[in-house]
C-alpha cells in the first residue's frame, strides 16, 4: 500500500546557494513560514525555476529543519523586476531571511509579499510599497506599535514632537533632539497619506529605527544596491 505523498504548497525563493556538487541550499518563503531545503540537480531544468520572484508550487519532504525538495514547478505569473524594483525585491527577501523565524507560519506575510511583488512589477511607486511591507512585517511578528496614539495611550498631537521607544512605542518629548518625528508626519503615516509633506521621508527614518534593533546591528547588504550609481 503506497503512502500519501507530502502536500505541496505555494512558495517563493528568498535565497539560493550552491550545496555540495550539484545541489543548492534554498531558503523558501511559504505560508507556513521560512523553510530551508536542499534542491537536488540544481543545475538542471528544475534549478532554473529556483530563482527569486517566481511563483512556485513546492513539495517539501522530511521532518527536520533542513528539508528536501521533492517537486518544484512554476505556477501563475511571475514578477519580472528590473532596476530599482529588482533592488527593492532583493531588499524584501533579505528582510525576510533576517527577521522571519524558521518554520514559523505567517500566511499574512506570504500574501502581502506576493501582492508587493506584483505591485513592484507593475511599476507602482517604490517607497510607499516598501514602507507598507516593513510596517506589516513588524506588526505580524509582534514588533508593531501605534501611530495614532503614543505609548501612554494619548492621541498623537499634530503639533507635538515624538521619539520612538522601540519596545514601547512613540513618546512625546518637549526638548529638541536628533531623530524626532512631527505629529503631523505620524498622523499622515497612520492614514497612509503619502501626499502629506515629509511623510514618506519620516516613514523611512521611522522604519529604519524600528528595524535596527531586530537586525542586530548588522547592515543589510541589499540597501547598498540603492547607493551604487
Amino acid at each position: 500500500m503506497s503512502s500519501t505523498p507530502p502536500p505541496s504548497q505555494p512558495a517563493y525563493v528568498l535565497h539560493s546557494r550552491a550545496y555540495r556538487e550539484t545541489s543548492a541550499l534554498v531558503d523558501f518563503l511559504t505560508p507556513q513560514g521560512r523553510l530551508r531545503a536542499v534542491l537536488r540537480s540544481a543545475r538542471g531544468k528544475t534549478g532554473t525555476l529556483a530563482r527569486p520572484f517566481v511563483a512556485l508550487d513546492v513539495e517539501f519532504r522530511g521532518k527536520g529543519e533542513l528539508k528536501n525538495v521533492g517537486r518544484l514547478e512554476s505556477v501563475g505569473n511571475s514578477a519580472w523586476l528590473n532596476g530599482e524594483a529588482l533592488f527593492s525585491g532583493l531588499y524584501l527577501n533579505e528582510l525576510l531571511i533576517r527577521l522571519l523565524p524558521a518554520e514559523d507560519p505567517h500566511p499574512a506575510v506570504f500574501d502581502h509579499y506576493a501582492a508587493t511583488l506584483v505591485a513592484l512589477a507593475e511599476g507602482r511607486p517604490l517607497e510607499p510599497l516598501l514602507r507598507a511591507f516593513e510596517w506589516r512585517l513588524l506588526d505580524d511578528l509582534g514588533y508593531g506599535f501605534e501611530l495614532s496614539n503614543d505609548l501612554h495611550g494619548e492621541p498623537i498631537a499634530a503639533d507635538g514632537m515624538y521619539r520612538l521607544q522601540v519596545d514601547a512605542g512613540l513618546e512625546r518629548v518637549y526638548l529638541l533632539q536628533p531623530g524626532l518625528f512631527q505629529g503631523t508626519e505620524l498622523l499622515a503615516m497612520s492614514e497612509a497619506d503619502w501626499s502629506a509633506p515629509g511623510a514618506l521621508s519620516a516613514a523611512k527614518r521611522l522604519m529604519r529605527q524600528a528595524l535596527a534593533v531586530h537586525l542586530g546591528g548588522r547592515p543589510l547588504v541589499s540597501r547598498e544596491l540603492f547607493r551604487k550609481p
